[in-house]
C-alpha cells in the first residue's frame, strides 16, 4: 500500500496523532494542522492517515464532473507533494478496523498496529439503501466514491434505462450522470416533490417541471417496494408502492446517508440515539484522546451534518483544540446553491418559514422555471430563501440573513420591468458577514486583499462549491481607470464597439477620433497597436476591409511573430507550423513535410496539438518552404497570431470501440470553420468522441464531448500555467445547434474580452460568469445571435489563406529578407549544431565567446 514516510531523525519523541478517514473532511483537517505547524517535518508530530480508498481525498462535492471528462486525477484535493512535505503517513486501502481505547492504539486492515496519543474520527457517512428485495441484484448502485461512478459508466454500457431511488441533491446529479450516459432516466422519490430538505413545496414544482421538460421522468410520493432480476440475476425493474412497476436495467440508490460510527460504537464511544458520534463544542467525543469530525459526528446543536462546509468548521475547531487553543463549533449555516441538471438551485436559512409569524414573498413564472421565495420577519428581517431557476441573488442574500433588508423584499426577487430586481452590492454588507460558507471566511477577511487569486491562497475563500466567487470579486478593488493603454481611455471591448459601429478601417483614424487627446495625432503605442490590429482584422470581412495582416498600415500595427507569418524562436530562426485539422493527415502530405524538413535542414516536433512543427528557417526561406506546403495543400496554421491554433480529437467511433460520436469529423469541421479567427488571445479546440475524454477537451477554450444523444459544449478552459477546467455550456445537441452555439459563444467573446485575456480569465471576469454567456449565447437574452452568427458567417465566406496569399504577391514577398540593403545575405548569427539526428541552435555563437576568469592566485577558471 502506498505509505508517505517523514523524516525519523528527531531527537524527541514526538506525540502521535492517528487520522482515520481521509475524505475532504479528513483532507482540511490536515491542512489545518499543517497551518498550525503540527506536522513530522516540523518535529512536533507523528499524523498517521487511515485511508479505506485507494486514492487519497478528491473533492465529492464535485463528483458528477467525472461524467462530462474531469478524470479521478483532477479531482484529487491534495497537492501531489503535501504529504512528503509535511511529513504525514498516508496509508491508501488500509482502513482502521479496531480502536483499543484502554491501550490508545488502532488497529487497520493490514494488522499493523499504530499507538496514538490523539485519534480523529473522519470516517465520514455511507449511502443508506432501503431494505427492499432485490435491492442487492446485479445492476444495483449507490452513488458515492469514484470507485461506484467507475462501476456504474462500465455497466451502462449495455443498459438502456436507469433508475435513481432519492430525488435529493445527491439522487438529481445521479439521474443528470445516467442521462449523461445516454440512459433514460427515471427519478423515484418517496417525498410529495423533489428536493424536499433544500426547497418548499412551490420551488420543487419549479424544479419538476424544468427537469421533465429535459426528458427525465420524476415519480414523486411514491416509494420502491422491490427490485426485480431476471434469471441471470440482474436487474429488470421496480415494483413502486402504488401498484405500478417500471422497466429498467440498472438502479441507483440515492436514498440518503447515514453516519460511519460502527468503529466508535464497539469500542464503546457514545452515540446517539439515531446514530452519529456524539462529540461537545470542540468535537471531543466521550473519550477525551479521541475526535470526532464530519458526517460521522453528533454535533453538539444535536444535528448530523451531511454538508462540506460544516465538517470543514469542525476540522478546524479539532486543530486548534488539538494544539493547544480554543475554539468550538456550536452549529452552521445549511445554505446551499448548486446546478442540478443545469438548474440553478439555492436555499438559505429558514427556507422553509417555520419562524413563528414569518411571511413569504413569493415569484413564481412556470414558463421559465424560476421561483423565488424569501422568507421575512414581521419587522423585515431576512430569515431565508429559496431560489429555483434564478439564484443570481444568492451570494448577497445569505449574508444579509438575520439582517433587515435595506429595500423592500418584493423588489427582490420580481424580474425587470416589474418592479425589479434591485441588486445589492456588497457594500451593503457588514464586514462579519460570512462571504464564503465552505470555508467560513467573511467580508472584512477578504477584504484585506487585493486579487482572488490572493483570496484564494489565504483564506481558501471560492475554493469550495465557487458560489461566492462573483462577489468576492465585487469586493476587491476596482481600477478607476479602465482604459487600454495611455493612448486610449476605451476599453478593448469599447473600442471594438466603436469601430464595428463607425466602420472604422484604420488606426491612426481610430487613435485620431477616439484616442486621449494627448496621444491624437501620434503613433500609438505596442499595447493599443496590435491590440486595434486584431479588432481591425476581426472585423474586416463584416466591414468589407481586407483582412490580410500586412496590408498597408496594419503591417506596422502587427507583433514581431505575425510580422513574418511565423514564430520568432531564440537564436533568430522561424518555426513553420502548417494546418493539420484535427490531426487527420495522409501519407502523401507526411512525407511532404518529411521532405520539406530534410532539404531545409529543419528540426522537426510533433506537438501536443497535433500537428507537426518545423523549426529552424531563417526569414528568406520561409516563402521558398511555404511555395512547396501550400503546393502540397497545406495551410498556414496560425500558430503565429492571436487566432485559433488547433482542434485537436480521438479517434472516436470509427475505430475506437467506445466511441460514440465522430470526434475526428467534427475537429475538422470545426478547424476549417474557425481558421484564421483573430481573436483577444490564442483559441485551442479538442473533440473527444465519449466520456473517457482522449482529447482533453475541458483544458481547452471550447471543448467539444460526445454523448449517446449528441455533444457537449464545454467552454473557458485553459490548460496553461494557471489550468482550468472548462463549463458546461449546453448538453446533448446536434451537430448544427452545436456549430451555432460555438460561433456565438467565440464571437461575443472576440466582441467582449479585454486584450490578451484567455476565455477562462474573461469567464471568470464577466459580469454574471457562465451565467450570463448562457444566457447571452443560448437563450439570446441581449437579442445579439443573429448579429453574432451573421458575423462569423462573414469571417467563414471572407477566409483566405495569409500563406497563399503572401507567396503569390511579389510584393508582399519583399518584406522576407534578414537585410534590407543586403536581400540575398542570410544573418550570420542563425547557426546549428547537431543533437540527436536533428539541429539545434548553437547557443554559444548567442551567448559570445566564454572569457577566462584570473583568479586572486593568479590561476585562470572557464
Amino acid at each position: 500500500m502506498p505509505v508517505s514516510t517523514p523524516p525519523t531523525d528527531h531527537t524527541a519523541p514526538m506525540p502521535t496523532i492517528v487520522v482515520v478517514g481521509h475524505g475532504m473532511v479528513g483532507q482540511r483537517f490536515l491542512e489545518a494542522l499543517a497551518d498550525r505547524g503540527l506536522t513530522a517535518t516540523a518535529g512536533t508530530a507523528r499524523v498517521v492517515v487511515l485511508c479505506e480508498e485507494p486514492r487519497a481525498a478528491y473533492d465529492r462535492v464535485q463528483l458528477t464532473s467525472y461524467f462530462t471528462g474531469r478524470t479521478p486525477d483532477e479531482l484529487s484535493l491534495a497537492e501531489p507533494d503535501f504529504m512528503d512535505r509535511h511529513g504525514f503517513e498516508l496509508r491508501l486501502g488500509d482502513p482502521a478496523e479496531s480502536v483499543d481505547r484502554e491501550t490508545r492504539t488502532v488497529t487497520a486492515r493490514s494488522g499493523e498496529t499504530f499507538a496514538y496519543d490523539t485519534l480523529v474520527l473522519a470516517t465520514g457517512s455511507y449511502p443508506f439503501v432501503p431494505p427492499v428485495p432485490g435491492k442487492d441484484a446485479a445492476g444495483c448502485f449507490v452513488y458515492r466514491t469514484i470507485e461506484d461512478l467507475l462501476a456504474i459508466e462500465e455497466y451502462a454500457g449495455t443498459a438502456t434505462t436507469g433508475a435513481v431511488v432519492g430525488g435529493g441533491l445527491l439522487g438529481l446529479e445521479a439521474a443528470g450522470a445516467l442521462k449523461g450516459l445516454g440512459l433514460d432516466t427515471h427519478v423515484v422519490e418517496f417525498a410529495p416533490r423533489l428536493m424536499p430538505v433544500q426547497v418548499d413545496e412551490g420551488g420543487g414544482a419549479a424544479l419538476l417541471r424544468t427537469i421533465e421538460s429535459m426528458g427525465l421522468t420524476v415519480h414523486t410520493g411514491v416509494g420502491t417496494q422491490e427490485v426485480t432480476a431476471g434469471e441471470d440475476g440482474a436487474v429488470t425493474g421496480m415494483a413502486l408502492s402504488d401498484g405500478s412497476s417500471l422497466a429498467t436495467d440498472l438502479v441507483v440508490f440515492s436514498a440518503g446517508v447515514r453516519p460511519r460510527d460502527q468503529l466508535a460504537r464497539d469500542c464503546g464511544l457514545a452515540v446517539g440515539p439515531r446514530g452519529g458520534i456524539i462529540v461537545d463544542e470542540e468535537c471531543r467525543t466521550s473519550d477525551p484522546a479521541v475526535f470526532a469530525i464530519g458526517e460521522c459526528a453528533l454535533a453538539a446543536d444535536g444535528r448530523v451534518y451531511g454538508l462540506v462546509a460544516p465538517g470543514y468548521e469542525m476540522a478546524q475547531t479539532a486543530a486548534e483544540v488539538i494544539t493547544g487553543g480554543a475554539a468550538a463549533f456550536t452549529g452552521a449555516d445549511l445554505s446551499t446553491k448548486l446546478k442540478l441538471l443545469g438548474v440553478d438551485v439555492a436555499s438559505f436559512g429558514d427556507a422553509h418559514g417555520t419562524a413563528e409569524d414569518c411571511l413569504d414573498v413569493v415569484y413564481a413564472d412556470s414558463r421559465t422555471g424560476v421561483y423565488k421565495k424569501l422568507v421575512i420577519g414581521r419587522d423585515g428581517t431576512l430569515l431565508g430563501g429559496v431560489l429555483v431557476g434564478d439564484a443570481e441573488q444568492y451570494g448577497t442574500l445569505r449574508p444579509m440573513t438575520g439582517t433587515v433588508l435595506p429595500v423592500a423584499p418584493e423588489q427582490l426577487v420580481l424580474p425587470a420591468g416589474a418592479g425589479g430586481p434591485v441588486t445589492l452590492g456588497p457594500s451593503a454588507l457588514p464586514d462579519d458577514a460570512v462571504i464564503c460558507s465552505c470555508h467560513n471566511v467573511t467580508k472584512g477577511s477578504i477584504c484585506e486583499h487585493t486579487t482572488l487569486p490572493e483570496v484564494k491562497k489565504c483564506t481558501k475563500a471560492g475554493t469550495g462549491c465557487g458560489s461566492c466567487v462573483k462577489v468576492i470579486g465585487q469586493l476587491l478593488p476596482q481600477s478607476q481607470d479602465k482604459g487600454l493603454c495611455g493612448c486610449f481611455s476605451h476599453t478593448r471591448s469599447e473600442l471594438y464597439e466603436i469601430v464595428r459601429t463607425l466602420g472604422i478601417t484604420s488606426y491612426a483614424e481610430l487613435l485620431d477620433s477616439h484616442g486621449r487627446e494627448a496621444a491624437r495625432g501620434g503613433d500609438g503605442c505596442e499595447i493599443c497597436k496590435p491590440t486595434v490590429g486584431s479588432i481591425i482584422a476581426s472585423l474586416a470581412p463584416t466591414l468589407g476591409a481586407s483582412g490580410y495582416v500586412l496590408d498597408g498600415e496594419q503591417a506596422a500595427l502587427q507583433d514581431t511573430n505575425d510580422h513574418f507569418l511565423a514564430n520568432l524562436q531564440r537564436n533568430g530562426s522561424y518555426s513553420i507550423v502548417p494546418r493539420i485539422p484535427g490531426g487527420e493527415i495522409t501519407p502523401e502530405k507526411l512525407i511532404v513535410i518529411g521532405e520539406v524538413a530534410r532539404d531545409f535542414g529543419l528540426y522537426t516536433k510533433i506537438t501536443g496539438g497535433q500537428r507537426i512543427d518545423m523549426f529552424g528557417a531563417r526569414v528568406d526561406q520561409l516563402p521558398l518552404i511555404w511555395t512547396r506546403l501550400v503546393d502540397a495543400g497545406f495551410e498556414s496554421g496560425h500558430a503565429y497570431g492571436k487566432s485559433l491554433r488547433t482542434v485537436k480529437s480521438c479517434v472516436g467511433r470509427t475505430w475506437c470501440r467506445y466511441g460514440v460520436q465522430d470526434s475526428v469529423r467534427m475537429a475538422i469541421d470545426l478547424e476549417l470553420r474557425y481558421r484564421g479567427l483573430r481573436s483577444p488571445h490564442k483559441l485551442k479546440s479538442a473533440v473527444s468522441g465519449c466520456a473517457r475524454e482522449c482529447a482533453e477537451a475541458r483544458g481547452k477554450d471550447f471543448g467539444i464531448i460526445a454523448t449517446a444523444g449528441g455533444w457537449n459544449l464545454y467552454v473557458g478552459g485553459n490548460g496553461g500555467a494557471e489550468p482550468r477546467h472548462a463549463d458546461l455550456l449546453a448538453q446533448d445537441l446536434s451537430d448544427a445547434e452545436l456549430v451555432r452555439l460555438i460561433d456565438r459563444f467565440l464571437m461575443f467573446y472576440i466582441r467582449t474580452a479585454d486584450r490578451l485575456e484567455r476565455t477562462s480569465t474573461w469567464l471568470d471576469r464577466i459580469e454574471g460568469g457562465l451565467d450570463h454567456v448562457r444566457d447571452v449565447v443560448v437563450h439570446d437574452s441581449l437579442g445579439l445571435c443573429e448579429e453574432l452568427e451573421r458575423m462569423m458567417a462573414d469571417h467563414v465566406a471572407g477566409y483566405r489563406d495569409e500563406w497563399a496569399e503572401t507567396i503569390n504577391d511579389p510584393e508582399r514577398l519583399r518584406r522576407f529578407v534578414t537585410f534590407v540593403n543586403a536581400p540575398d545575405a542570410p544573418d550570420p548569427s542563425v547557426q546549428f549544431v547537431p543533437e540527436r539526428d536533428q539541429v539545434k541552435p548553437d547557443l554559444e555563437i548567442l551567448a559570445g565567446p566564454v572569457l577566462a576568469v584570473r583568479t586572486l592566485e593568479g590561476t585562470s577558471s572557464r
